[in-house]
């Protein structure tokens, strides 16, 4: 029937779109319903998200569990890496077993158990029950002379709470990696300017959800009660399941055809051991005929052949330097949510409302006012920022420039992100030195957060808005851009693994700012500061974020030249024999 097959677009690989098992042919309220719930659960699931990353190293940090500001941050991080990193690992289990659509409804039970855990240590009896007694330890200012030293406690319920951790990040991975295509899926076949508007609104999406957690989730955590904001973010993820599941009818769905993750493992051991390889394919097959098929080979389906693997192989090989080079883009992005954060509590906080005086804040809590206000609030400024420009982006700005013949492409705008990072990096620097300038001549706020006790310099917090603006902008010109081109650029038979290869790189960025902090944590380094347990006024930060700018700095070189390569031979005489989409 007409209108139940699906455009086939000739591509690199030289492949065939695979048929979708799909809904017939509505009217278009139906596909707009479809992306409409598809956008409405990711706002909530990046509610529930931001909900716990905002907050995450003040929980950590306080009374409750003690740990150091090194330590939360580094928890933060790996969360956050995680969350990303084990992308392909939902991505998988939807191409080879699940389906997308099963895949997402199971990410989302996951997600609501592991937060419930989560909320769970929010309350002294949950913590009793999975992390056992601890040792009260309270926060002290920095030591007035040299020589004395403070020992880092060691982290409380850490176990448990990675393992929450872990399977938040797994959850929220899941749902992000299938998510995104299965949203893509419902505009595919309306054309690629529909699929560029619908990664625009994908993402403002996401920035709805980030500003009603930041808004309500980061003021209740901060100065009402983490039960009561953890207990919020088991809602969002209970709502965004049963919206899920009433849309399923208005959904195009796609069944397993199984993954072609073995067969590129298969070229690449070709091609890195060809002897070890050739032993491998000289030996007798003991098995049945068909035993060794991959998976979308035993499926209904024909699955592609070794010539489309091989041209497939090929298009990855070169995707993925472009892709690599923009980890160090994503150390300094995932700052954000962890160095940035303790910076900021280490900045002088306002009081919403100022005309009561500070040392009367503790009874003003009690009567419901006098409330600080709630550091993740800074990440508003990058928040709205995309709200704002992702909208004129693609309403004027691109149409505009499309008219004009001058649209930037894909690899053009992640250049520019990568400037925008690295000039949000070097701001947050330079604050941290004048920050730093203030602690040296002993002048210090002590100012109360919740259950904890900060000493901070006499800097007003909303200094910190400009580098959370330009990491905002990097945002809109490095994620946005470098989601289309994973989609956009794949073989049509990889485009789910590959966008959970992109994920992947996100979260190894994160990880390695993670691994940084902790190298830079040993005896000797600039963050290891064991006389200052509990603030961070005797380590130098400073030095951490100009480090990070000279790495985003040389990689941001190297990019240049791999992604003006790749440019070149696309639009080389080879490729005009294969037309490919646009990417930008």
């Amino acid at each position: 029937m007409p209108g139940l097959r699906a455009p086939v677009e000739p591509r690199e690989s030289g492949e065939r779109r695979p048929l979708l098992e799909r809904r017939p042919r509505e009217p278009r309220r139906w596909w707009r319903a479809a992306v409409a719930a598809v956008l409405l659960v990711e706002m909530l699931e990046r509610a529930a998200f931001f909900g716990v990353a905002g907050n995450l190293v003040l929980y950590l940090n306080s009374a409750d569990f003690h740990w150091t500001g090194e330590q939360a941050s580094r928890a933060a991080l790996v969360f956050l890496g995680a969350s990303y990193l084990l992308a392909p690992v939902g991505g998988w289990l939807a191409d080879v077993y699940l389906g997308r659509h099963r895949a997402i409804a199971l990410s989302l039970l996951l997600y609501l158990a592991a937060s419930g855990l989560l909320a769970a240590t929010a309350f002294l009896d949950g913590r009793r029950s999975f992390c056992g007694e601890m040792l009260s330890l309270p926060l002290g200012p920095a030591c007035p002379s040299h020589g004395c030293l403070h020992t880092s406690p060691t982290p409380y319920c850490a176990p448990t709470l990675y393992a929450v951790l872990l399977l938040l990040a797994l959850a929220a991975s899941s749902v992000r990696s299938n998510l995104t295509s299965f949203g893509a899926d419902q505009v595919m076949d309306l054309g690629r300017h529909a699929n560029r508007r619908f990664f625009n609104w994908f993402y403002w999406s996401i920035n709805v959800g980030a500003v009603l957690s930041l808004l309500v989730l980061a003021f209740i955590q901060q100065n009402i009660s983490f039960l009561l904001g953890y207990s919020i973010i088991v809602g969002c993820v209970g709502l965004a399941f049963f919206i899920f599941l009433f849309a399923t009818p208005s959904f195009i769905t796609k069944p397993p055809t199984g993954s072609q993750v073995s067969s590129m493992l298969k070229l690449a051991l070709q091609n890195c051991c060809p002897r070890r390889w050739r032993r491998h394919s000289a030996r007798p097959l003991r098995d049945p005929p068909g035993a060794q098929l991959l998976p979308d080979q035993r499926s209904p389906q024909a699955g592609p052949s070794p010539q489309e693997d091989i041209a497939n192989f090929r298009v990855l090989v070169k995707i993925l330097p472009v892709m690599v080079t923009l980890v160090p883009y994503w150390m300094v992005y995932f700052q954000m949510q962890s160095t940035y954060v303790l910076q900021g509590l280490h900045l002088q906080i306002p009081d919403i409302f100022p005309d009561y005086p500070a040392n009367r804040s503790a009874a003003l809590r009690a009567q419901g006012s006098g409330y600080k206000i709630p550091e993740a609030w800074l990440l508003l400024a990058n928040v709205v920022v995309l709200l704002i420009l992702v909208p004129v982006k693609d309403h004027l700005l691109d149409p505009l420039l499309l008219r004009c013949k001058l649209l930037p492409s894909a690899l053009q705008k992640m250049a520019l992100g990568m400037f925008f990072g690295f000039t949000s990096v070097v701001v947050a620097g330079v604050l941290e030195m004048e920050r730093l300038e203030y602690i040296g001549h002993n002048q210090t706020v002590s100012q109360q957060i919740g259950q904890n006790t900060y000493y901070a310099a006499p800097l007003s917090i909303w200094w910190q808005t400009p580098q959370y603006l330009l990491i905002g902008i990097s945002e809109i010109f490095a994620s946005i851009p470098g989601l289309e081109f994973a989609y956009s650029e794949a073989p049509r038979s990889m485009q789910g693994a590959m966008m959970g290869i992109f994920f992947c790189l996100s979260g190894v960025g994160s990880l390695l700012g993670s691994s940084l902090v902790a190298l830079l944590s040993l005896p000797g380094g600039w963050l290891h500061c064991p006389e200052d347990s509990g603030n961070i006024n005797k380590c130098r930060m400073d030095l951490y974020f100009f480090l990070l700018a000279g790495i985003q700095a040389a990689t941001a070189l190297l990019y240049i030249g791999i992604a003006g390569r790749y440019e070149r031979v696309a639009q080389g005489p080879a490729s005009q024999s294969c037309p490919r989409r646009d990417s930008g």
